[in-house]
């Protein structure tokens, strides 16, 4: 990890040129800082946009807890990054993930000496737990989770990997299967708690904004408006040849008086996962020839277009309140899906490719309370989607089952608060 130093400064300038967050104080990533000594943080360490944003959730309950607690809150991404600014109060810090090299980490925790260390879901580096270890930084692993896929790569590296899972003070994780297959790497499970991201409030203006978009645009247009939610790379192009391949069956259906929606009567929306391709994604609508209308572009609302591009950071809300239902992006390569669960608590119904293994327990528990259905493929996906805007009963019958399992796996957040909080009374009375 040391000499691969020079490799990760060359990436980090490549990726600043598309990314310039990527460019900020760079040299926190090495272990040296601008930012003044401390002690006692409670540090938490949220890799990316979608950690940081579970990260956000635990953050309200341990606030709560602990009152006066002082955050220190590392990433790894430039978006994540972002995201994590507005998670700050007077008093906290946020700096980048020390790289993982004895050097770095130990120059991390002898700056900050924070009080835990709390990692979100997977992100396990073995310096960094070993040299926490040492300073008796106690290190734990929540909302874990661990699929089979994940276990098996890890089981190759198992020289690393037992000591780095086994090194953790606790763990808690979203499933009795993710339990499972951390024990079986000696990763100290304390328990069982649900995934946080059940705990997740919808923004409330943005889900309303978007609801509304969408009552005006049905009466306007009477055109349904179908989400491509988070898709990642390779997904697109899938879905623009899907619709192209059925246009001829949609336009005879439209021709026939039939009164069914084919696909030329639907509105489609993509949003990327990654902000960094909401261009290319864009370049690509256009050469598949498709009409384009960016997010980024409007105004009072949507503007006429035959795809629109969800170019916008933080408006997932208002997406989910904008579509009638939703494709699940990640879930159509095999990337194991992205989370359906703010879909769900948006009443907005998901279908989902066969690849759902980062959320393995909430896509089951979704198809079984109605709110997802599974499709083998984009063909399908599409093919599904037009039968359920066609069948307005089961759509409504969806849509209602949405909040309603969402609302019923609450409460993760107040039990990991509180296992930590615990687990630092613990290490306090260990150490007295």
């Amino acid at each position: 990890m040391w000499l691969t130093q020079p490799l990760l400064r060359r990436k980090m300038r490549r990726r600043g040129v598309a990314e310039p967050g990527y460019l900020q104080a760079v040299e926190e990533r090495f272990g040296r800082y601008e930012v003044p000594a401390g002690s006692g943080f409670v540090w938490l360490h949220a890799v990316s946009l979608g950690e940081t944003r579970t990260s956000a959730i635990l953050l309200k309950a341990l606030r709560e807890a602990m009152p006066e607690m002082r955050l220190l809150l590392t990433h790894g991404t430039a978006t994540g990054r972002a995201e994590g600014r507005a998670l700050l109060r007077p008093g906290d810090v946020q700096v980048w993930q020390p790289w993982d090299s004895a050097g770095a980490t130990r120059r991390f925790l002898a700056h900050f000496k924070p009080s835990i260390g709390i990692l979100m879901e997977t992100e396990i580096w073995p310096n960094l737990v070993a040299k926490s270890a040492e300073a008796g930084v106690p290190l734990v692993l929540v909302n874990a989770r661990l699929s089979e896929k994940t276990l098996l790569q890890t089981e190759r590296l198992a020289v690393l990997a037992r000591p780095a899972y086994g090194g953790l003070a606790a763990a808690w994780a979203q499933t009795e299967d993710d339990a499972a297959r951390l024990r079986s790497l000696g990763t100290p499970v304390r328990g069982v708690l649900g995934n946080l991201k059940f705990d997740a409030s919808p923004d409330p203006a943005r889900l309303q904004t978007g609801q509304a978009w969408r009552r005006v645009w049905r009466d306007t247009t009477g055109r349904p408006i179908v989400l491509f939610a988070s898709a990642r790379e390779g997904e697109e192009i899938q879905l623009l040849r899907s619709l192209q391949a059925l246009r001829v069956r949609a336009q005879i259906a439209l021709s026939s008086g039939d009164g069914q929606y084919g696909v030329d009567d639907v509105q489609w929306l993509i949003v990327p996962r990654h902000p960094q391709r909401f261009d290319e994604v864009a370049a690509l609508i256009a050469a598949e020839g498709f009409s384009l209308s960016r997010r980024s572009a409007w105004t009072d609302g949507p503007e006429p277009a035959e795809v629109w591009l969800g170019d916008s950071l933080g408006e997932m809300a208002l997406y989910f309140g904008l579509g009638d239902l939703a494709l699940l992006g990640g879930s159509f390569e095999p990337l194991g899906g992205q989370n359906l669960i703010e879909a769900a608590a948006c009443a907005c119904p998901v279908l989902m490719g066969p690849s759902t293994f980062n959320f393995s327990e909430a896509a089951t528990l979704a198809e079984g309370a109605g709110a997802a259905r599974r499709v083998a493929g984009m063909a399908e996906a599409v093919q599904a989607a037009l039968d359920l805007l066609n069948a307005p009963a089961a759509l409504a019958e969806a849509a209602v089952a949405g909040p309603r399992f969402a609302g019923a796996h609450r409460g993760a957040a107040g039990k990991t608060a509180a296992a930590i909080t615990a687990l630092l009374a613990e290490q306090s009375g260990a150490r007295a």
